[in-house]
């Protein structure tokens, strides 16, 4: 009987290990993640943007990888990283027991985890879906998943995810990516040396980065070369003249900082379509609106010119450690933005001032109570008076209106007054016309900040930001078409496939004549007023100059048929820029360089002359309209009906 209860005892407890052994490995198995849609993973991968002329213009990620398909992947670098890393890979099973019990035996002496034993399989797994903690229960997890995937998945589907999935240090991950960072080409271009070096890096990415270390990397590169020779996948002769190579320093990466500011703003935009960390490591193919060549001319100019202006600024005695410029530039037709510059340099200061800052337009925005005016039925070749002008405020005190020239002219032409930037008659106008109407108009052009409704708005006193104040001259040249600006034509996922197009806003806000005429009363400021530099470029081009009080800020808004650009130039602290810094000649020779290369090999185009208008001449002065070209008289077009 003893025996008996023995036996049943033993058998009892054997039951209860193996029954808790069951239990240990149905609830590890039960808590592994799932590898059926592995074949479907898609590992995060870098967001590239590019110009409208298809340049690089950044690269957003969270790891910086770039998946390459296997059959990219040089035999080369597949041996090298299979000779170090796993020379039984395309023959076990997923888990090489000889290496683990050897491991073991060398922990147990160590009296730790010291040494791994991991096939590049496990590597995966380890990479993939578990945690770098060093345990049994994470070996035992790695083990089982390490044979599922081994079953389930080819060794050359293996070897694809391990080598765009594993880190290479400098930031990189994958091969893709490491490639281009250490030798400045495609991991399908690399020669064997190269692919002696990369496979090196994942036993310490960090330590072994040529970019950081490059003695290490060429002695662990040796080290791969030597193992390649001793097994066989390369010649003696082949092993000689690797070795032989230097680690030649490591290309210097593409100028990415061309347009900081533009990078920065369609960020702003990813935010409002994606959500930004997904977009980040998308793997997005990001097509822009930015025209690179356009930018760098952009660049150059404003470079150039603000170096000449600082240097008349100390001359005078002023800091010109504040002086500040922007641009932008936008396609007429389709309102994309083709250059933006918020500031000297984005390294020092973020801070946007094409779109961020408001400041006052001064002058620049004298077109818009001209436009109204039109749109009420005036026409160029009527008359205001430009005679001395003051008004009683509401506080006692006296507003006197002063023209920059301290001089007046009696009475001119709608055209001859804006031509010069006379401040008088325009302030006689905006009284006339009504500065509700004005701001109304202004809003439908694009001005989305406050406008204040008083007669200085004559004199662009309300604040706006560049951005808008020039987007807002786009119906002058558009057939009085208004068009929203934009900085993404489209986005592509990592399978090419289109997630996003933009398509343009446009709104007609004024008759196809009226727009044609202010072109027309615009382009006067170049051939007959404050813009005269500009007829150096010899195309068909109109604007505007803008400068407010005491020179705190310069502009010139102007455009051709197909290009708007906006300049201004000031200091980020309001102060002046010094004496007779106007927006002729602080601002015009940026808006002339950039319009003269921009221009340069494009045909001649000429702006709108649509049915109901007529090209006629004028006395500037007088407004008399004649079919014939006397001396004094100025070209001008005119509505039909106001000709009789």
């Amino acid at each position: 009987m003893q025996k008996q209860h023995w036996l049943l005892l033993s058998i009892a407890l054997v039951g209860i290990f193996f029954g808790i052994l069951a239990g240990a490995f149905f609830s590890l198995v039960h808590d592994l993640p799932q590898i059926n849609s592995l074949k479907q993973f898609k590992p995060s991968s870098v967001t590239t943007v590019f110009s409208s002329d298809k340049q690089i213009l950044a690269r957003f990620y969270i790891e910086k990888r770039f998946p390459v398909s296997i059959k990219k992947i040089p035999k080369d670098l597949i041996n090298a990283i299979i000779t170090i890393e796993d020379r039984h890979f395309y023959s076990h099973t997923g888990v090489n027991l000889k290496a683990i019990i050897r491991a073991i035996v060398h922990d147990i002496k160590a009296g730790g985890f010291k040494q791994g034993a991991s096939t590049l399989t496990q590597q995966l797994v380890k990479t993939l879906f578990l945690t770098p903690e060093k345990s049994i229960v994470r070996k035992i997890k790695e083990a089982i998943l390490t044979i599922q995937i081994e079953r389930r998945y080819t060794k050359n589907e293996i070897m694809e995810l391990y080598l765009n999935l594993i880190y290479f240090g400098s930031g990189t991950y994958g091969v893709e990516a490491a490639c281009q960072a250490y030798f400045g080409k495609s991991v399908e271009d690399i020669t064997l040396v190269e692919s002696a070096l990369i496979a090196g890096l994942p036993k310490a990415p960090s330590i072994y980065s040529p970019l950081k270390n490059p003695d290490l990397a060429l002695k662990r590169r040796q080290i791969v070369l030597k193992q390649m020779l001793a097994t066989n996948v390369i010649t003696q002769q082949e092993y000689l003249l690797a070795k032989s190579q230097k680690i030649l320093t490591p290309p210097q990466k593409p100028n990415l900082g061309q347009a900081a500011y533009f990078i920065e703003y369609i960020k702003g935009d990813l935010k409002n379509h994606f959500d930004l960390k997904s977009t980040y490591s998308s793997g997005l193919n990001i097509h822009t609106t930015l025209n690179f060549d356009f930018q760098k001319t952009a660049n150059k100019s404003v470079a150039n010119r603000m170096l000449e202006l600082e240097t008349r600024m100390k001359k005078k005695g002023l800091d010109s450690s504040k002086a500040q410029c922007a641009l932008i530039a936008m396609d007429i037709k389709t309102g994309g933005i083709l250059s933006m510059i918020g500031g000297k340099k984005f390294s020092i200061s973020a801070y946007n001032r094409a779109v961020q800052a408001k400041r006052q337009p001064g002058s620049a925005f004298k077109p818009f109570v001209y436009a109204t005016a039109i749109e009420q039925g005036f026409s160029q070749n009527d008359k205001l008076l430009d005679a001395a002008l003051s008004y009683q405020l509401a506080n006692g005190k006296t507003w006197q209106v002063n023209n920059f020239s301290k001089t007046y002219s009696g009475e001119i032409t709608f055209r001859k007054a804006l031509a010069l930037s006379k401040n008088t008659p325009v302030v006689r106008l905006i009284e006339r016309i009504g500065p509700s109407n004005v701001i109304e108009f202004a809003k439908k052009a694009g001005i989305s900040s406050k406008l204040y409704s008083n007669l200085s708005l004559a004199l662009g006193t309300s604040e706006v930001s560049l951005i808008e104040l020039t987007a807002s001259y786009i119906p002058f040249a558009n057939m009085g078409v208004k068009i929203e600006p934009y900085s993404i034509n489209k986005i592509a996922d990592s399978d090419s496939r289109i997630i996003y197009q933009n398509t343009s806003n446009k709104q007609s806000i004024m008759s196809r004549q009226n727009a044609a005429v202010m072109a027309n009363l615009l382009k006067a400021v170049i051939l007959e007023g404050t813009g005269k530099k500009a007829r150096i470029i010899q195309k068909d081009i109109a604007g505007k100059t803008g400068t407010t009080d005491n020179y705190k800020d310069a502009l010139f808004i102007g455009f051709s048929p197909d290009i708007v650009v906006g300049v201004w130039v000031g200091n980020d602290d309001s102060k002046t820029l010094g004496n007779y810094e106007t927006g002729a000649r602080a601002a015009l020779p940026i808006w002339i360089d950039y319009m003269r290369n921009t221009l340069l090999n494009k045909s001649y185009q000429y702006f709108d002359i649509p049915d109901g208008t007529k090209m006629v001449y004028m006395n500037p002065n007088t407004g008399e309209v004649t079919r014939d070209q006397t001396y004094g008289k100025v070209k001008v077009l005119i509505r039909a009906k106001d000709l009789k």
